[in-house]
């Protein structure tokens, strides 16, 4: 009998030290909430696989009684790991057209949603090819008329890509931009290192050791260009995928290829006075299963020369699994990691958030951060309802982080990237740095915490059971709790 009474006393106090909780039990947004707070001591934003709640944003307030919960989850922000530069996603020439295809107000709206700190998500990093991608409107390079006298930004930065950036940073202005190239111009390219023969084709290729100096000089003008349209180049990649020979526009570059290059490329961008970052590699976890390639970066990096050079290395993850960043941590500890392309398609159901939101949250989101991420860039911010704009020898079979209406370019699909990308971004600021975390853990419960540089904490937590679960956050100081949908993402944010 005691032991019936003392179980009734601790569930009593479970119950009243949840706080708001703030769902209804049948999931369904058409019902009045009673319990639903807009305003607490903690922040909310949840999405649910089935759309039932699509980022919405709720609130709860510290509990004032002792916390007894068995599901609690402490941080402890003495244990701190890397700091956090941002989360975004790609820019390509394809999504700048589809934006500048939209009314302005509709643009100027989607925009604010995506970037904004205050009233939006709050994506604080794009990358940008430099020159063409498969996601371009042409094959293109800013130099294609042999000499680097010749370079120029083309249509695509002109007409499209910039116009999109500098809207974006009126709404975000210390958004971060990384450029990444898929081709040499072609007139620097040869078949191999051996007979040095020209090759005239978008396509593989090598870059021509007679032109590092050139295509080293073709980088800072290019980083100069967009400085002189008023926007700032964070970071730059020697190279897009360099073991994917078939790609729409690409070149191969293997590891000795590109050490020999960020040779010349570093003294150039040091001697120009520009801090963009240098990170090499820029592939697949699994280096294309070619055995000589294995620990790409580290081998550059053993080079004294061209090791000094590198900030650290930029992986993709359509092949091979995210335990690599972690062997590449151990190996090179004082190097960064940062993970800068993944895509959805027709492949992998890529508009089906009830399947996507799950495994994307894990494997793109959470998995890269708790393996050293300092920033998670997903590909296409936009693409419209054909998949497009797209080009022949790259992805056709592609989505965006939102697909837009190719009738009206007005109606927006919201796709699980953008979700993903938006539940990091809308709580973890640049700047913040990922600490430590003890208590419960369960299969299908995954989750990070976050110091960010004004004091507050952030957390992010997926659910990926088919049941709610109670869940208890202390910082030691405070402690609060939320019923986490089942197939959910949940951000939070809160001050100390």
């Amino acid at each position: 009998m005691i032991r019936e009474i003392l179980y009734v006393l601790i569930m009593g106090l479970v119950f009243m030290s949840c706080g708001a909780c703030s769902e209804d039990k049948d999931n369904d947004p058409g019902k009045t909430v009673p319990d639903v707070k807009e305003t607490g001591d903690v922040k909310l934003f949840i999405t649910t696989s089935d759309r039932a709640y699509d980022f919405a944003q709720r609130a709860v307030d510290f509990s004032k009684t002792s916390n007894m919960s068995p599901t609690t989850i402490t941080i402890d922000p003495a244990v701190r790991y890397q700091e956090m530069d941002g989360f975004g996603a790609a820019l390509t020439g394809s999504s700048c057209y589809n934006l500048m295809q939209m009314d302005a107000a509709d643009r100027e709206t989607f925009l604010k949603e995506t970037f904004s700190h205050n009233t939006g998500m709050g994506f604080s990093y794009v990358r940008i090819s430099i020159g063409c991608s498969d996601f371009s409107l042409s094959e293109y390079t800013c130099c294609d008329t042999p000499g680097i006298e010749n370079f120029g930004l083309q249509s695509e930065e002109l007409d499209y890509v910039i116009p999109v950036l500098h809207d974006v940073l009126e709404i975000n202005p210390d958004l971060k931009i990384l450029g990444s190239p898929w081709t040499s111009p072609r007139w620097m390219k040869v078949n191999n290192l051996t007979d040095l023969q020209p090759y005239n084709s978008w396509t593989s290729g090598h870059l021509n050791p007679d032109y590092y100096d050139e295509y080293a000089t073709y980088f800072v003008k290019w980083i100069q260009a967009f400085a002189q349209h008023g926007i700032h180049i964070d970071a730059i990649t020697p190279q897009n995928e360099p073991l994917n020979r078939g790609n729409s526009a690409s070149l191969f570059m293997g590891w000795k290829e590109q050490r020999e290059f960020v040779k010349v490329l570093g003294p150039a961008l040091e001697e120009a006075g520009l801090d963009t970052k240098l990170y090499v590699f820029d592939h697949n976890y699994n280096y294309d299963n070619m055995s000589d390639q294995q620990d790409y970066p580290v081998k550059i990096y053993q080079d004294e020369e061209a090791g000094q050079y590198i900030k650290g290395a930029a992986y993709h993850n359509y092949g091979g699994v995210s335990d690599e960043l972690l062997d590449i941590h151990e190996k090179a500890p004082h190097k960064e990691l940062i993970f800068t392309e993944t895509s959805i398609g027709t492949w992998n159901d890529g508009r089906n958030l009830s399947k996507r939101l799950m495994d994307d949250m894990e494997y793109v989101a959470l998995e890269t951060v708790n393996k050293w991420c300092r920033a998670v860039i997903v590909w296409n911010l936009m693409l419209d309802s054909n998949r497009g704009p797209n080009r022949e020898g790259g992805c056709q079979t592609c989505f965006g982080a939102v697909d837009i209406s190719a009738d009206d370019y007005k109606t927006i699909t919201r796709n699980s990237h953008y979700y993903i990308i938006g539940h990091l971004a809308a709580v973890v600021k640049p700047g913040a740095v990922r600490i430590g975390t003890s208590g419960y853990e369960a299969d299908g419960v995954i989750y990070s915490a976050f110091e960010n540089k004004d004091g507050s904490f952030a957390f992010v937590l997926m659910n990926d059971t088919d049941e709610k679960k109670m869940i208890t956050i202390s910082d030691r100081d405070n402690h609060f709790s939320y019923d986490v949908p089942a197939q959910s993402v949940v951000s939070y944010r809160w001050n100390q």
